[in-house]
């Protein structure tokens, strides 16, 4: 039956009625705020126009020394958290994935109830396991004669950001994995059969079968990792504080720090919208290599 085009348009109304409500506006009057003085206490002091962008890559104001330095840290922690969340996620969903039926349901819980965590309850854990002096993982080597001192994991590097990769593996892990165990579901079970009648390997079936079968999952979860490892604040706020020496500050403390301690709300917004470009560049960047190589496939 063919549907009329106000009764399409009622049905996406919803949508677009969300979309302008909880993006636009917000997106539109954001810019309005990058452009004015604003304080959290003394309200709207003028236009400025581009001054606050223009002083984040000033390198003698001291917004911008934070922001690049936030900029930094936050890159350096997606590039070292997004290949492991996805690849020791995608490892998980292919154990999961072969083991009996009648114990997928128990693992496949086990594995994405650390999800339903909240940042602060998985924080408190990690700092009792890895905390300097007094902590549970400290206490046990010391007690099997594996070190003679406590190993400072939350006041040194590399070793702090090691924690925060470790905390967010743990925790967000299982949310990836459900999305690559219902993509694994999705292929043909003849074809495995078939590839084993003619003698491949698991590589050979993940080259042939499994990884074209999921690769738009794939850089769909790489994708939101990568959104996802760009917005990190719970786990360093938390647990390093942005330690040691400001280290493992991201760039969303820093935005926090500059408006609500700095009460300078016309900046840590320039700096928010300066933050939604990168990652769109991250994101355009991805979006080009994967339609890059589907092109010297000969793939539409």
């Amino acid at each position: 039956m063919k549907v009329s085009k106000w009764k399409s348009t009622i049905f996406i109304a919803p949508f677009l009625v969300c979309f302008g409500l909880f993006w636009l506006a917000p997106f539109v009057y954001g810019i309005y705020m990058s452009l004015h003085k604003l304080s959290l206490t003394r309200g709207n002091m003028g236009f400025i126009g581009l001054q606050n962008f223009l002083d984040l890559f000033n390198k003698d104001s001291m917004y911008s020394e934070a922001f690049f330095l936030g900029l930094k840290n936050t890159v350096i922690f997606v590039l070292v958290s997004v290949p492991l969340l996805v690849l020791i996620s995608l490892g998980l969903a292919l154990l999961v994935d072969n083991l009996p039926k009648k114990v997928q349901g128990f693992f496949r819980t086990v594995f994405f109830m650390s999800y339903a965590v909240s940042v602060t309850s998985v924080s408190a854990i990690f700092v009792w396991l890895f905390s300097g002096n007094g902590g549970f993982l400290n206490n046990m080597l010391v007690k099997m004669h594996i070190i003679s001192q406590p190993v400072p994991w939350l006041e040194a590097q590399p070793l702090a950001l090691i924690v925060l990769v470790i905390t967010t593996i743990w925790w967000t892990i299982g949310f990836n994995m459900m999305l690559f165990i219902n993509a694994l579901n999705g292929i043909d079970t003849a074809l495995y059969e078939a590839s084993s009648i003619d003698g491949a390997n698991f590589w050979n079936q993940f080259k042939s079968i499994i990884f074209p079968g999921i690769k738009s999952v794939f850089a769909f979860v790489t994708l939101t990792t990568v959104i996802a490892s760009f917005n990190v604040f719970g786990q360093p706020q938390l647990i390093t504080k942005g330690g040691p020496t400001q280290t493992t500050k991201s760039l969303i403390m820093v935005i926090q720090q500059t408006i609500f301690d700095g009460n300078n709300l016309g900046m840590g917004t320039a700096m928010a919208l300066l933050m939604g470009v990168v990652v769109m560049v991250f994101a355009l960047l991805q979006n080009f290599l994967t339609r890059e190589k589907k092109e010297l496939k000969g793939e539409k």
